[in-house]
Protein backbone atom coordinates (compact mmCIF):
# COMPACT_ATOMS: atom_id res chain seq x y z
CA UNK A 1 0.00 0.00 0.00
CA UNK A 2 1.32 2.94 -1.23
CA UNK A 3 -0.88 6.08 0.86
CA UNK A 4 0.19 6.93 4.04
CA UNK A 5 -1.95 7.88 6.81
CA UNK A 6 -2.51 11.08 6.33
CA UNK A 7 -3.85 10.16 2.85
CA UNK A 8 -5.91 7.58 3.58
CA UNK A 9 -7.76 9.72 6.19
CA UNK A 10 -8.42 12.16 3.71
CA UNK A 11 -9.81 9.50 1.02
CA UNK A 12 -12.09 8.15 3.99
CA UNK A 13 -13.02 11.22 5.25
CA UNK A 14 -14.03 12.70 1.58
CA UNK A 15 -16.32 9.65 1.68
CA UNK A 16 -17.70 10.21 5.32
CA UNK A 17 -20.47 13.06 5.41
CA UNK A 18 -19.82 12.41 9.18
CA UNK A 19 -16.98 10.91 10.55
CA UNK A 20 -17.27 9.62 14.35
CA UNK A 21 -14.64 10.64 15.40
CA UNK A 22 -11.82 11.28 12.67
CA UNK A 23 -9.70 11.38 15.64
CA UNK A 24 -10.64 7.55 16.51
CA UNK A 25 -9.86 7.02 12.70
CA UNK A 26 -6.79 8.46 12.41
CA UNK A 27 -5.66 6.15 15.33
CA UNK A 28 -7.20 3.06 13.88
CA UNK A 29 -5.36 3.77 10.64
CA UNK A 30 -2.09 4.57 12.89
CA UNK A 31 -2.32 0.55 13.71
CA UNK A 32 -3.81 -1.46 11.44
CA UNK A 33 -3.04 -1.26 7.54
CA UNK A 34 -6.29 -2.96 6.64
CA UNK A 35 -9.39 -2.37 8.92
CA UNK A 36 -12.24 -3.70 8.02
CA UNK A 37 -15.52 -1.98 7.05
CA UNK A 38 -18.81 -2.80 6.23
CA UNK A 39 -21.81 -1.84 4.54
CA UNK A 40 -25.58 -3.66 4.37
CA UNK A 41 -27.85 -4.07 2.43
CA UNK A 42 -31.33 -5.52 2.45
CA UNK A 43 -32.35 -7.63 -1.55
CA UNK A 44 -35.24 -5.52 -2.12
CA UNK A 45 -35.59 -4.67 -5.66
CA UNK A 46 -33.93 -3.19 -8.64
CA UNK A 47 -30.03 -1.28 -7.82
CA UNK A 48 -30.67 2.33 -8.30
CA UNK A 49 -27.42 4.49 -9.51
CA UNK A 50 -26.97 5.42 -5.66
CA UNK A 51 -26.41 1.97 -5.23
CA UNK A 52 -24.89 0.42 -7.93
CA UNK A 53 -22.93 3.46 -8.99
CA UNK A 54 -22.44 5.45 -5.97
CA UNK A 55 -21.80 2.92 -3.02
CA UNK A 56 -19.24 1.11 -5.32
CA UNK A 57 -17.05 4.39 -5.82
CA UNK A 58 -16.81 4.44 -2.13
CA UNK A 59 -15.82 0.97 -1.91
CA UNK A 60 -13.15 1.55 -4.28
CA UNK A 61 -12.25 4.44 -2.35
CA UNK A 62 -11.68 2.55 0.80
CA UNK A 63 -10.28 -0.24 -0.92
CA UNK A 64 -7.31 2.52 -2.01
CA UNK A 65 -7.26 3.26 1.58
CA UNK A 66 -6.27 0.08 2.47
CA UNK A 67 -9.70 -0.99 4.24
CA UNK A 68 -11.06 -4.41 4.03
CA UNK A 69 -14.49 -4.82 3.10
CA UNK A 70 -17.48 -6.92 4.24
CA UNK A 71 -20.53 -6.66 2.38
CA UNK A 72 -23.65 -7.92 4.06
CA UNK A 73 -26.48 -9.01 2.47
CA UNK A 74 -29.43 -9.02 5.03
CA UNK A 75 -31.75 -11.08 3.44
CA UNK A 76 -33.35 -11.64 7.08
CA UNK A 77 -33.59 -7.62 7.73
CA UNK A 78 -35.42 -7.81 4.67
CA UNK A 79 -37.83 -10.11 5.51
CA UNK A 80 -38.42 -8.40 8.94
CA UNK A 81 -38.97 -4.92 6.70
CA UNK A 82 -41.52 -7.19 4.64
CA UNK A 83 -39.33 -6.53 1.25
CA UNK A 84 -40.36 -8.59 -1.50
CA UNK A 85 -43.96 -9.52 0.06
CA UNK A 86 -42.07 -11.18 2.81
CA UNK A 87 -40.91 -13.95 0.70
CA UNK A 88 -37.50 -15.13 2.35
CA UNK A 89 -36.60 -17.11 -0.96
CA UNK A 90 -37.11 -14.19 -3.28
CA UNK A 91 -35.35 -12.47 -1.04
CA UNK A 92 -32.38 -14.22 -1.24
CA UNK A 93 -32.64 -14.13 -5.37
CA UNK A 94 -32.09 -10.34 -5.35
CA UNK A 95 -29.27 -10.98 -2.80
CA UNK A 96 -27.61 -12.74 -5.16
CA UNK A 97 -28.29 -10.09 -8.25
CA UNK A 98 -27.29 -7.20 -6.10
CA UNK A 99 -23.64 -9.56 -5.80
CA UNK A 100 -23.81 -9.53 -10.15
CA UNK A 101 -25.03 -5.67 -9.97
CA UNK A 102 -21.35 -5.03 -7.52
CA UNK A 103 -19.52 -7.37 -10.35
CA UNK A 104 -20.75 -4.83 -13.26
CA UNK A 105 -20.09 -1.64 -11.63
CA UNK A 106 -15.95 -3.20 -11.33
CA UNK A 107 -15.92 -4.58 -7.63
CA UNK A 108 -13.79 -7.54 -7.70
CA UNK A 109 -15.57 -9.71 -5.58
CA UNK A 110 -12.74 -11.89 -5.06
CA UNK A 111 -10.93 -9.01 -2.96
CA UNK A 112 -14.11 -8.33 -0.58
CA UNK A 113 -16.39 -10.21 1.95
CA UNK A 114 -19.50 -11.22 0.94
CA UNK A 115 -22.08 -12.31 4.00
CA UNK A 116 -25.39 -13.14 4.57
CA UNK A 117 -27.95 -12.69 7.68
CA UNK A 118 -29.38 -16.20 6.52
CA UNK A 119 -25.59 -17.60 7.47
CA UNK A 120 -25.48 -15.48 10.40
CA UNK A 121 -28.05 -16.33 12.26
CA UNK A 122 -27.13 -20.41 11.88
CA UNK A 123 -25.00 -19.15 15.07
CA UNK A 124 -25.84 -19.48 18.56
CA UNK A 125 -23.34 -16.83 19.45
CA UNK A 126 -24.75 -14.42 17.13
CA UNK A 127 -28.14 -15.21 18.70
CA UNK A 128 -26.54 -14.36 22.20
CA UNK A 129 -25.39 -11.02 21.02
CA UNK A 130 -28.77 -10.23 19.61
CA UNK A 131 -30.07 -10.91 22.95
CA UNK A 132 -27.31 -8.81 24.99
CA UNK A 133 -27.91 -5.76 22.78
CA UNK A 134 -31.68 -6.36 23.53
CA UNK A 135 -31.26 -6.81 27.09
CA UNK A 136 -29.18 -3.31 27.48
CA UNK A 137 -31.36 -1.61 25.15
CA UNK A 138 -34.67 0.27 26.61
CA UNK A 139 -38.02 -0.24 24.45
CA UNK A 140 -37.84 3.63 24.03
CA UNK A 141 -34.58 3.53 22.33
CA UNK A 142 -35.22 0.82 20.14
CA UNK A 143 -38.27 2.29 18.82
CA UNK A 144 -36.47 5.10 18.00
CA UNK A 145 -33.74 3.37 16.12
CA UNK A 146 -36.73 1.34 14.18
CA UNK A 147 -36.50 4.43 11.56
CA UNK A 148 -33.07 3.10 9.99
CA UNK A 149 -35.68 0.64 8.31
CA UNK A 150 -36.63 3.84 6.59
CA UNK A 151 -40.05 3.59 8.71
CA UNK A 152 -41.50 6.41 11.13
CA UNK A 153 -42.28 5.18 14.42
CA UNK A 154 -46.23 5.04 13.40
CA UNK A 155 -45.96 2.33 10.63
CA UNK A 156 -44.40 -0.37 12.67
CA UNK A 157 -47.25 -3.16 13.09
CA UNK A 158 -45.28 -5.89 13.96
CA UNK A 159 -43.46 -7.29 17.11
CA UNK A 160 -40.77 -8.93 14.70
CA UNK A 161 -39.88 -5.68 13.54
CA UNK A 162 -37.62 -5.13 16.77
CA UNK A 163 -35.26 -7.75 16.33
CA UNK A 164 -34.12 -5.09 12.98
CA UNK A 165 -31.76 -2.57 15.25
CA UNK A 166 -30.56 -5.46 17.46
CA UNK A 167 -29.72 -7.64 14.91
CA UNK A 168 -27.81 -4.84 13.00
CA UNK A 169 -26.15 -3.77 16.00
CA UNK A 170 -25.55 -7.67 16.70
CA UNK A 171 -23.84 -7.76 13.46
CA UNK A 172 -21.54 -5.09 13.79
CA UNK A 173 -20.21 -6.99 16.31
CA UNK A 174 -20.29 -10.83 14.82
CA UNK A 175 -18.43 -9.65 11.63
CA UNK A 176 -16.16 -7.87 14.06
CA UNK A 177 -15.88 -4.70 12.02
CA UNK A 178 -13.44 -1.62 13.05
CA UNK A 179 -15.90 0.99 10.67
CA UNK A 180 -19.26 1.06 10.02
CA UNK A 181 -19.32 2.32 6.63
CA UNK A 182 -23.46 3.06 6.10
CA UNK A 183 -25.91 5.75 4.49
CA UNK A 184 -26.84 8.66 7.24
CA UNK A 185 -29.98 6.88 7.39
CA UNK A 186 -28.39 4.09 9.85
CA UNK A 187 -26.53 6.26 12.36
CA UNK A 188 -29.35 4.97 15.14
CA UNK A 189 -28.09 1.65 14.96
CA UNK A 190 -24.83 2.40 14.45
CA UNK A 191 -24.19 4.91 17.59
CA UNK A 192 -26.30 2.35 20.05
CA UNK A 193 -23.22 -0.36 18.76
CA UNK A 194 -20.81 2.77 19.77
CA UNK A 195 -22.61 3.55 23.04
CA UNK A 196 -22.54 -0.22 24.13
CA UNK A 197 -19.80 -1.45 22.98
CA UNK A 198 -17.80 -0.49 26.16
CA UNK A 199 -20.89 -1.96 28.44
CA UNK A 200 -20.37 -5.49 26.63
CA UNK A 201 -16.01 -5.26 26.63
CA UNK A 202 -16.99 -5.75 22.63
CA UNK A 203 -14.53 -3.30 19.87
CA UNK A 204 -16.03 0.18 19.47
CA UNK A 205 -16.55 1.14 16.18
CA UNK A 206 -15.79 3.95 13.94
CA UNK A 207 -18.40 5.21 12.10
CA UNK A 208 -18.25 6.67 8.55
CA UNK A 209 -21.03 7.67 7.36
CA UNK A 210 -22.04 8.60 3.62
CA UNK A 211 -24.53 10.94 2.01
CA UNK A 212 -27.85 10.07 0.98
CA UNK A 213 -28.28 10.91 -2.86
CA UNK A 214 -31.42 12.80 -3.29
CA UNK A 215 -34.16 11.69 -5.32
CA UNK A 216 -35.29 13.28 -8.83
CA UNK A 217 -37.70 15.29 -7.39
CA UNK A 218 -35.05 17.38 -5.21
CA UNK A 219 -34.96 18.46 -1.31
CA UNK A 220 -38.49 17.31 0.53
CA UNK A 221 -39.59 18.62 3.78
CA UNK A 222 -38.50 16.88 6.79
CA UNK A 223 -40.37 13.51 7.76
CA UNK A 224 -39.70 12.47 11.41
CA UNK A 225 -36.50 9.89 10.83
CA UNK A 226 -33.67 12.13 12.48
CA UNK A 227 -34.35 15.08 15.33
CA UNK A 228 -31.74 17.07 13.48
CA UNK A 229 -33.64 18.75 10.70
CA UNK A 230 -30.99 19.06 8.09
CA UNK A 231 -30.06 15.48 8.81
CA UNK A 232 -33.88 14.46 8.28
CA UNK A 233 -34.22 16.29 4.87
CA UNK A 234 -31.80 14.36 3.34
CA UNK A 235 -32.79 11.28 4.52
CA UNK A 236 -37.00 12.04 3.66
CA UNK A 237 -35.55 12.84 0.11
CA UNK A 238 -32.85 10.13 -0.73
CA UNK A 239 -34.00 8.20 -3.95
CA UNK A 240 -35.50 5.15 -3.63
CA UNK A 241 -36.37 2.02 -5.44
CA UNK A 242 -39.57 2.02 -4.31
CA UNK A 243 -40.41 5.12 -5.68
CA UNK A 244 -38.86 4.27 -9.82
CA UNK A 245 -40.22 7.85 -10.13
CA UNK A 246 -37.43 9.11 -8.12
CA UNK A 247 -34.37 7.00 -9.26
CA UNK A 248 -32.58 6.21 -11.84
CA UNK A 249 -31.69 2.42 -12.30
CA UNK A 250 -28.76 0.87 -13.75
CA UNK A 251 -30.62 -0.63 -16.05
CA UNK A 252 -31.82 2.16 -17.64
CA UNK A 253 -31.27 3.06 -21.25
CA UNK A 254 -29.58 6.44 -22.34
CA UNK A 255 -33.03 7.49 -23.74
CA UNK A 256 -34.60 7.11 -20.32
CA UNK A 257 -32.24 8.52 -18.22
CA UNK A 258 -32.55 11.57 -20.20
CA UNK A 259 -36.21 11.29 -19.70
CA UNK A 260 -36.03 11.13 -16.11
CA UNK A 261 -33.35 13.66 -15.86
CA UNK A 262 -35.34 16.64 -18.20
CA UNK A 263 -38.03 16.13 -15.53
CA UNK A 264 -36.00 16.55 -12.47
CA UNK A 265 -36.02 19.31 -10.29
CA UNK A 266 -32.84 21.93 -11.54
CA UNK A 267 -34.16 25.78 -11.76
CA UNK A 268 -31.74 27.84 -12.92
CA UNK A 269 -29.34 29.29 -10.53
CA UNK A 270 -30.29 27.34 -8.05
CA UNK A 271 -28.00 24.77 -6.26
CA UNK A 272 -29.09 24.17 -3.08
CA UNK A 273 -31.47 20.80 -3.05
CA UNK A 274 -30.96 20.27 -6.83
CA UNK A 275 -30.22 16.26 -7.83
CA UNK A 276 -28.64 17.18 -10.98
CA UNK A 277 -26.26 19.17 -9.55
CA UNK A 278 -25.56 16.25 -6.93
CA UNK A 279 -25.19 13.76 -9.27
CA UNK A 280 -22.36 15.71 -10.12
CA UNK A 281 -20.92 16.39 -7.03
CA UNK A 282 -21.29 12.87 -5.43
CA UNK A 283 -20.77 10.74 -8.92
CA UNK A 284 -19.12 12.33 -11.55
CA UNK A 285 -16.83 15.26 -10.00
CA UNK A 286 -16.23 13.48 -6.69
CA UNK A 287 -13.88 14.39 -4.09
CA UNK A 288 -10.65 11.38 -3.73
CA UNK A 289 -10.60 11.41 -7.37
CA UNK A 290 -13.59 10.78 -10.01
CA UNK A 291 -13.32 8.65 -13.18
CA UNK A 292 -13.31 11.53 -15.57
CA UNK A 293 -10.48 14.58 -15.87
CA UNK A 294 -12.95 16.83 -17.05
CA UNK A 295 -16.87 17.05 -17.27
CA UNK A 296 -16.95 18.75 -20.45
CA UNK A 297 -20.49 20.53 -21.63
CA UNK A 298 -20.81 20.70 -25.28
CA UNK A 299 -23.15 23.68 -26.57
CA UNK A 300 -23.80 25.88 -30.05
CA UNK A 301 -21.73 28.75 -30.07
CA UNK A 302 -24.39 30.87 -29.76
CA UNK A 303 -24.62 30.01 -26.37
CA UNK A 304 -21.23 30.35 -24.99
CA UNK A 305 -19.71 27.14 -27.30
CA UNK A 306 -18.30 24.20 -25.71
CA UNK A 307 -17.01 24.57 -21.81
CA UNK A 308 -14.98 22.08 -19.58
CA UNK A 309 -15.13 22.13 -15.73
CA UNK A 310 -11.83 20.55 -13.86
CA UNK A 311 -13.61 20.74 -10.78
CA UNK A 312 -17.11 20.23 -8.96
CA UNK A 313 -16.62 23.93 -7.53
CA UNK A 314 -15.78 25.20 -11.05
CA UNK A 315 -19.43 23.79 -12.26
CA UNK A 316 -21.22 24.75 -9.14
CA UNK A 317 -20.10 28.43 -9.50
CA UNK A 318 -20.93 28.32 -13.11
CA UNK A 319 -24.52 27.25 -12.23
CA UNK A 320 -25.08 29.41 -9.80
CA UNK A 321 -24.13 32.57 -11.66
CA UNK A 322 -26.36 31.47 -14.80
CA UNK A 323 -23.92 31.06 -17.47
CA UNK A 324 -24.63 27.36 -17.10
CA UNK A 325 -27.84 27.01 -18.27
CA UNK A 326 -29.99 23.95 -16.36
CA UNK A 327 -30.75 22.21 -19.93
CA UNK A 328 -27.23 22.40 -20.74
CA UNK A 329 -26.38 20.83 -17.90
CA UNK A 330 -29.07 17.94 -17.56
CA UNK A 331 -27.50 17.04 -21.00
CA UNK A 332 -23.90 16.54 -20.05
CA UNK A 333 -24.57 15.02 -17.26
CA UNK A 334 -26.80 12.40 -19.36
CA UNK A 335 -23.64 12.04 -21.18
CA UNK A 336 -21.57 10.85 -18.22
CA UNK A 337 -23.84 9.22 -16.36
CA UNK A 338 -24.33 6.84 -19.14
CA UNK A 339 -20.49 5.71 -19.26
CA UNK A 340 -20.75 4.60 -15.99
CA UNK A 341 -24.26 3.13 -16.19
CA UNK A 342 -23.19 1.09 -19.77
CA UNK A 343 -21.24 -1.40 -18.19
CA UNK A 344 -23.45 -2.35 -15.35
CA UNK A 345 -26.70 -2.56 -18.08
CA UNK A 346 -24.58 -4.60 -20.36
CA UNK A 347 -23.49 -7.26 -17.39
CA UNK A 348 -27.00 -8.37 -17.13
CA UNK A 349 -27.62 -9.26 -20.98
CA UNK A 350 -26.52 -12.79 -20.46
CA UNK A 351 -25.81 -15.44 -18.50
CA UNK A 352 -26.59 -15.75 -14.61
CA UNK A 353 -26.92 -12.22 -14.57
CA UNK A 354 -29.79 -11.85 -17.17
CA UNK A 355 -31.31 -14.69 -15.26
CA UNK A 356 -30.90 -12.72 -12.08
CA UNK A 357 -32.43 -9.63 -13.53
CA UNK A 358 -35.31 -11.28 -15.45
CA UNK A 359 -36.19 -12.49 -12.18
CA UNK A 360 -35.67 -9.40 -10.05
CA UNK A 361 -38.11 -7.11 -12.65
CA UNK A 362 -40.44 -8.82 -12.38
CA UNK A 363 -40.89 -8.96 -8.57
CA UNK A 364 -43.72 -6.45 -7.04
CA UNK A 365 -41.08 -4.34 -4.97
CA UNK A 366 -42.58 -3.68 -1.76
CA UNK A 367 -41.65 -0.57 0.55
Amino acid sequence: MDMDVESRLSLIRSIGEEVITTEELKQLLQTNDHPVAYDGFEPSGMAPIHFGVFRALNLKDLMKAGVRFTLLLADWHGWINNKMGGDLSAIRKVGEYFIEVWKGAGIDTSKVSVAWASDLVKDPEYWKKVVLVAKNTTVARATRCLTIMGRKEGEMQEVAQYLYPTMQVADIFHLGVDICQLGLDQRRANILARELAPKLGWKKPVLVHHHMLMGLQGMKQPDGFETDKAMDAEISSKMSKSRPESAIFVHDSADAVKGKLDKAYCPAKVVEGNPVLEYCRYILMRDGGSAFKEFKVERPAKFGGPVAFATYAELERSFAAGTLHPQDLKAATVSYLEKMVCPIREHFEKGKAKELYDFVRKQEVTR
